[in-house]
């Protein structure tokens, strides 16, 4: 197994670790809530009238990043290896094990972990663990 350098990314990963960090810890602070990206727009839908405010500007924030982000540095070309069933029943899948696993994979892995939660260390070691599965079946036992 080779390291494909020109995707190896160190600096830049660890960055955007450090951003979203800090992120996460303004968010709780300030507000008192996780930053769980699966709840805030899963509960965009039902929210009071005084959430539904900054539950928009989270989710335009989302949506507007990647242009303010294109002014500093050019945006990375987007390949996808797939087509659009497998991105449909992948969606799905992502959508139904969010639910199923009360957050997702930030939100348990950034969040849950920061607070200590042993939820969320069991939800990071099964994220994590199936990962690994997944990609060592994918390439080298059906290859």
């Amino acid at each position: 197994m080779t390291i494909d350098w020109n995707q190896f990314t160190p600096w830049t990963s660890l960055g955007g670790g450090l951003v979203l960090g800090i992120a996460s810890a303004l968010f709780i602070v300030v507000s008192g809530r996780v930053l769980g990206i699966s709840s805030i727009l899963g509960d965009m839908l039902r929210a009071k009238r005084a959430d539904l405010g900054w539950r928009l500007a989270f989710f335009a924030g989302l949506l507007v990043s990647p242009l303010v982000y294109s002014w500093v540095a050019p945006l990375p070309a987007v390949r996808i290896d797939a087509d659009w069933a497998t991105l449909v029943v992948a969606g799905l899948l992502v959508g139904v094990g969010t639910r199923y696993g009360a957050g997702c994979t930030s939100g348990h892995g950034v969040c849950g972990l920061s607070r200590l939660s042993a939820r969320s260390l069991v939800a990071t070691l099964t994220f994590m663990s199936t990962g690994f599965a997944t990609v060592f079946i994918v390439r080298h036992v059906l290859a």
